[in-house]
């Protein structure tokens, strides 16, 4: 007999971060359908089923072994400490375990895991992402993996990596939004007091030199920019909304969001325009006029090249009518929505 909720397990590996180990049980717990019931199950195991040592001075205790992996529906591996210490093979217990999942289940790491499963040779070919620190040491270890140390995360069908700590959360919305729609994701999001999405990617959060202090940061003229979004907005718009030359501004806004104007620009309309195709049923060239695109066959090009869909794909997809197979092409959490 089918199980009514997607089971998630949770495989918690010695040098446990307690904070990304707790990530999707939150944000899986909290995701309920309109009639309040959990739509999610979450079990936490480890390869034995007995205490592992954290990253931080104690240790925790679980009620599964590795034998629960052969029935989720989605593993994920939470980030460890050390993951350039991770053996290449992995150990027999860990690499066992990886061994349990079963077809057409989907394989999630948050941050430093993406070590362990391209230990495993699960990334071999496959798009991956980890945290912006071990980029480098990541591409000289697994060359075979195709890495992008720049977003969030990246969704590659049935396989799905995430970049540092928070990234997580992050992915997990990703994930309950995929299965769900935007709002029952929103509504987790808000009850973690996260935003639903990020702007940029890993990129404005790498250590850079501090930019010029001179006049205002950037948030004001997002912040105007969102309210103008069904209308043409030029560069020079915004720089005077932030008070400052053109050039400065575009230097400042990238270095804080990670992203030029222009690309910040259309992943904001690529968000309205995803709300608007999943909560209404607006023809798709009203959603693009609304969102700022000015005709419809603009919206299907910016869409296609986000996520590799056309609005009536997606909107079908996103309304529960006739989902199709999700896109394997690297998603960036902003251009995720």
């Amino acid at each position: 007999m089918q199980r009514a909720r997607h089971r998630v397990v949770v495989l918690a590996l010695p040098g446990v971060f307690p904070f990304e180990l707790g990530i999707p049980a939150k944000a899986f717990g909290l995701a309920r359908g309109p009639g309040g019931d959990r739509l999610y199950e979450v079990l936490t195991c480890t390869p034995d089923g007995r205490p592992v040592r954290t990253s931080e001075d104690f240790s925790i205790a679980v009620e599964h072994d590795a034998s629960v992996i052969a029935t989720a529906d989605t593993l994920i591996v939470a980030a460890i400490d050390d993951p350039i210490g991770v053996g290449d093979p992995l150990p027999e217990p860990v690499a066992a375990a990886l061994g349990r999942l079963g077809p057409g289940s989907r394989l999630v790491s948050i941050c430093t895991a993406a070590f362990v499963l391209a230990a495993a040779g699960l990334l071999d070919g496959r798009p991956a992402t980890t945290h912006w620190v071990h980029a480098e040491r990541f591409r000289e270890r697994y060359p075979r993996t195709p890495l992008d140390p720049d977003v969030l995360y990246v969704d590659d069908d049935d396989v799905l990596t995430s970049a540092g700590a928070a990234a997580g959360m992050d992915l997990c919305l990703h994930l309950i939004r995929s299965d769900h729609g935007s709002d029952i994701a929103n509504r987790v999001a808000r009850l973690c007091v996260v935003p639903p999405w990020r702007d940029g990617g890993q990129a404005q959060y790498i250590a850079r030199p501090v930019p010029d202090a001179s006049g205002s940061d950037t948030a004001g003229a997002r912040e105007w920019a969102l309210r103008q979004l069904h209308q043409p907005i030029k560069l020079a718009q915004l720089a005077t909304q932030a008070g400052m030359s053109v050039r400065t501004f575009s230097r400042r806004f990238l270095a804080e969001t990670g992203q030029t104007p222009g690309q910040w620009l259309t992943t904001q309309r690529l968000e309205l325009a995803r709300r608007l195709l999943e909560s209404s049923d607006l023809p798709v060239d009203r959603v693009a006029e609304h969102a700022g695109f000015g005709s419809a066959s603009s919206l299907r090009q910016h869409l296609a090249a986000a996520i590799g869909v056309s609005p009536a794909a997606y909107r079908r997809t996103f309304q529960g009518r006739d989902r199709e197979p999700p896109s394997r092409q690297p998603v960036n959490a902003a251009a995720a929505g």
